[in-house]
């Protein structure tokens, strides 16, 4: 059913215990950690990482600044991990975490406890768990959305990627996912598995139908590894030189470093925005980050990305809820080990 090579199979569980700080850490971007000031004539993006209802059972407690974040944004981009339905189809592989699902009273919830506006949000189903509540999960899950306001991505029915708007601009959200957890004659059926060919290179802005920033959301990557494997840096790069400006992946479940090529940004990995594995795990899958780009909204440099920031938050278990607390309110030495793997992963400040 599923497409992990056997050595991906093998290092899960120890990776997942200890997540892994190996791997090529050569040419990667110092981002700044702290949300710079919008500009008035910016549109603002800000993505998060992976969205689920596993490892919670009532709704986080988010922290003022990462809310003033989200309500200052134009687009809100998370991966929506979790099927969004009314009752679950495999009820004991959903109780043991190893199903996911959510409702749709805690999707609408969770956002509204981040400060996101769903009608300002974004919401990537092409991920390996999109059918874990079968093909009537998936259904349900669109209609949820469509019923929140909210805008799907990464669905096979789009022939091309979606154009939303954003401010004065138009983003397109290519979203994919490179895994799957069902067979994949059923997974492809429903959901995007490769990116749609694209390339706007001959062309600035929304001239001829094209979007002004076009951004890739793969689903990539092997889980628990903070550096990115060659495979994933050199699918970048290929998206990147097809006209993607912005790319932002999820899956690894850890934060990733940040990679400049030419004019395009490359965010490898964002962690998890609510828990998408148990609830006790170890502190390194705890931190997570907010992508914030501002790009241009006019003049020559329309579309064109202008400053970002990589704004790490950590996911502090408060009994049965989650709360998403920013580095400098963690005890000392949490504080201390966080900011020692931010700067392992995101560079030294």
């Amino acid at each position: 059913m599923s497409n992990y090579p056997l050595s991906y199979r093998l290092t899960w569980l120890p990776r997942f215990l200890r997540p892994s700080l190996r791997g090529d850490r050569s040419g990667f971007h110092l981002a700044p950690r702290r949300a710079p000031e919008k500009p008035a004539d910016a549109v603002r993006l800000v993505f998060a990482g992976d969205l689920s209802a596993v490892a919670n059972r009532a709704l986080p407690i988010v922290d003022a600044e990462l809310q003033a974040l989200f309500r200052d944004a134009d687009l809100t981009v998370l991966n929506c991990e979790s099927p969004v339905v009314s009752r679950a189809n495999a009820r004991l592989g959903t109780l043991v975490g190893v199903r996911h699902a959510m409702s749709a009273a805690f999707l609408a919830e969770a956002l509204g406890a981040a400060s996101v506006e769903p009608s300002r949000a974004v919401l990537s189903l092409a991920n390996n768990h999109a059918l874990d509540q079968g093909h009537a999960g998936f259904a349900a899950s669109r209609e949820a959305i469509a019923r929140l306001g909210a805008h799907a991505v990464g669905l096979a029915v789009h022939e091309t990627p979606p154009k939303i708007a954003a401010g004065g601009l138009t983003v397109s959200f290519d979203a994919y996912s490179q895994w799957h957890n069902a067979p994949r004659e059923e997974f492809a059926a429903r959901i995007r598995t490769a990116p749609h060919p694209h390339d706007d290179r001959r062309t600035d802005g929304a001239r001829g139908g094209m979007a002004d920033l076009h951004c890739a959301v793969p689903h990539w990557d092997w889980e628990f590894r903070h550096f990115p494997r060659a495979a994933t840096r050199a699918t970048a790069r290929r998206l990147v030189n097809a006209g993607a400006r912005l790319v932002v992946g999820h899956h690894a479940h850890v934060i990733q470093p940040v990679e400049r090529l030419g004019d395009g940004l490359v965010a490898y990995g964002l962690g998890d925005f609510l828990g998408t594995a148990w609830s006790r795990t170890r502190w390194p899958l705890r931190i997570s980050a907010l992508l914030v780009v501002d790009v241009a909204g006019d003049g020559p440099r329309r579309g064109r990305i202008v400053q970002h920031a990589m704004v790490p938050f950590v996911r502090m278990r408060e009994g049965r809820r989650e709360r998403l607390a920013p580095i400098d309110e963690l005890p000392r030495d949490l504080r201390r080990k966080v900011s020692a793997r931010l700067d392992a992963v995101l560079g030294t400040e």
